[in-house]
C-alpha cells in the first residue's frame, strides 16, 4: 500500500516537472525528469508486471513504440518533437481511460449542464 501513494507522488511530480518544462520554453532536463518520475511512479502504482504487460500489448504497440519514442527523443535532448511524439503516444495509449476520466470528474464536480452534455455525448459512442 505504501509503494502506491510513493506512486501516486511520483506521477504528481512527474506531471509538475513535465508541466515545469514546458512551460520553461521545452527545457529539456525537466522534460527529461519529468518523464523517468512518471514511468517510475506508474511502475510503483501497478507493479513493474502490469506495467511492462500494459506498454506491450499487440494493439497498444502503436502508442507503446509512440510514446516511449516520445521519452527517447526527449532524452536525446529533442524536447519539442519528443514532446509531439510522445503526446501523441499517450493519447493512444490512454484513450480508453479518458471517458471513465471524464465521467469521474463529472461525478465529483456534478455540474448540471456539463454533466447532460457529457451524457449525451457518451451515448453517441
Amino acid at each position: 500500500m505504501d509503494t502506491i501513494k510513493i506512486g501516486v507522488g511520483l506521477v504528481g511530480f512527474g506531471f509538475f516537472f513535465l508541466l515545469f518544462g514546458v512551460l520553461l520554453y521545452f527545457d529539456s532536463v525537466l522534460l527529461a525528469f519529468g518523464n523517468i518520475l512518471f514511468l517510475t511512479g506508474l511502475t510503483f502504482i501497478i507493479g513493474l508486471r502490469r506495467t511492462a504487460h500494459f506498454f506491450f500489448q499487440r494493439q497498444k504497440f502503436k502508442g507503446s513504440f509512440f510514446f516511449l519514442g516520445g521519452v527517447s527523443l526527449v532524452l536525446l535532448r529533442w524536447p519539442i518533437i519528443g514532446m509531439l511524439v510522445e503526446t501523441y503516444g499517450f493519447i493512444l495509449l490512454f484513450r480508453s481511460f479518458f471517458p471513465m476520466a471524464a465521467g469521474f470528474v463529472l461525478s465529483a464536480v456534478n455540474i448540471p449542464f456539463l454533466n447532460q452534455f457529457m451524457q449525451s455525448n457518451t451515448n453517441m459512442v
